[in-house]
């Protein structure tokens, strides 16, 4: 898939031109699906009360909330690649919207499960947001958009964490009662992700020259059949040894942030005795560590190629896991709050790094099916929350117990990044494709505000 007129560099304030405009929309898009999709995990406290929840089944609605989002996420790259990342990513809020919204109508745990099970299908959100980005940017700078886009975007599990305890702090100083005030307070990400939806559609593209269907047309992008075509793009995909060992790299590092997303309010909670707002507000900093880790990943995977080509950028996922890896042992042994706070902000710098990393590599590596590549690692992701969460189901294991474990298996599995090779020939195609963006680059930074 050859798009032109890539742009070189992001111009933070500039909505003016459509590269700039889908980075912006596709950032905050997949903030407001994280806002809808995890929204009710800092209310869960309140809700265990209301529906009579144990850990066994708040553990099944946590593996519920994620394990719809690997099938979404296999298929919304497939379509990405058949219809354009604008009208894909405008129909996945606008349908999220709605079980956002009818969570409130849940008065069991079986209608609680199915509610959360289709709020899991905006966690799909994320494979269209690196399409788009990976569309609109040149190789210089597709790493550090990539994971700006989906760093900012990531950020809406730490807001929600704070937003959604003060949200339903103020329907009670309504005097709305708690059982109607958790339900409420899950109208609010709904309404936004509706409108956003709508935005989207009317103001984006799908690539620089304008939407799939025009380039088509003019020729410009091959006809979504034959070797184009949905199923072979796929099996293409799904044939490339180094699409699985990214889909295992990012299932130990997005998969361990949607884990502790999941668990991190009632894990203060618990184990440090705190209140339901600070207990939020503490596990909202994991998040917040969105608004540059991630990004701080893509701009390292960036500079690694700049010397060390798609070799660099190798070699800078595999030491951002293992950091991972060795920080989150360190917190699962945190006694003392304030040291916990401390270390959790290292593992959170780490773990998202690693993710801006892994997807400074995915555009790489087969761009006649992009869609597909995205799909597939991205769906790594909730698999990997998928199998983390049955650590955390297990009346059997503490939640401690299960972040040391979980600091392991991270460590162990991170060398599967090393699996990621690239032919002699494709380094130096790439490596003369950096150098043309860069001569084409008037000098400053990647990262602008002009």
């Amino acid at each position: 898939m050859d798009i032109r007129n890539k742009a070189n560099k992001i111009r933070l304030l500039s909505f003016n031109t459509p590269q700039m405009r889908a980075f912006h929309f596709s950032w905050f898009a997949f903030h407001i699906c994280f806002f809808g999709w995890f929204g009710i995990a800092p209310l869960m406290a309140v809700v265990r009360e209301d529906l009579s929840l144990t850990q066994t089944q708040i553990g099944n609605t946590i593996i519920a909330s994620v394990a719809i989002t690997v099938i979404v996420r296999l298929l919304i790259g497939v379509l990405c690649d058949r219809i354009g990342p604008r009208k894909a990513y405008s129909g996945l809020l606008i349908l999220g919207s709605i079980p956002v919204m009818a969570i409130g109508f849940a008065n069991s745990f079986e209608t609680f499960l199915l509610a959360r099970l289709a709020i899991g299908a905006i966690g799909a959100s994320f494979v269209i947001t690196q399409y788009h980005t990976t569309m609109m940017f040149a190789p210089n700078v597709v790493g550090t958009a990539n994971a700006t886009s989906a760093g900012w975007g990531n950020l809406g599990g730490g807001t929600t964490q704070i937003l959604m305890p003060l949200i339903f702090s103020g329907l009670l100083m309504l005097g709305v009662s708690e059982t109607l005030g958790w339900r409420l307070a899950m109208v609010v990400p709904g309404v936004v992700l509706f409108i956003t939806g709508i935005c989207y559609y009317r103001f984006t593209q799908d690539a620089p020259n304008g939407n799939f269907e025009d380039l088509r047309a003019r020729g410009e992008l091959p006809q979504a059949d034959g070797d184009s075509g949905a199923g072979q793009t796929f099996l293409a995909a799904a044939k490339d040894i180094r699409v699985w060992a990214l889909f295992v790299v990012y299932a130990i590092c997005f998969g361990v942030e949607l884990t502790i997303n999941n668990i991190a309010a009632i894990y203060f909670f618990d184990h440090f005795d705190l209140t339901l707002a600070t207990a939020g507000l503490i596990a909202g900093l994991f998040g917040l560590m969105n608004i540059f880790a991630r990004t701080m990943g893509g701009i390292f995977s960036d500079l690694f190629a700049r010397n060390g080509g798609l070799k660099g950028r190798v070699r800078w996922l595999f030491i951002a896991l293992v950091c991972e890896g060795i920080a989150l042992v360190a917190f699962s042994q945190m006694h003392v709050l304030s040291y916990a706070i401390g270390i959790m902000l290292v593992f959170s710098l780490f773990v998202q790094m690693a993710e801006g990393a892994t997807y400074g590599v995915v555009p790489f590596i087969n761009k006649r099916a992009l869609g597909a590549v995205a799909g597939i690692v991205g769906a790594g992701g909730n698999v990997g929350a998928v199998a983390a969460a049955f650590l955390f189901r297990s009346e059997a294991i503490t939640y401690q117990q299960g972040l040391f474990y979980l600091g392991l298996i991270v460590l162990v599995l991170a060398s599967c990044a090393l699996l990621v090779r690239f032919s002699p020939e494709t380094e130096a195609e790439e490596a003369d494709a950096y150098q043309d963006a860069v001569g084409e680059n008037t000098g400053a930074g990647a990262l602008s505000l002009r």
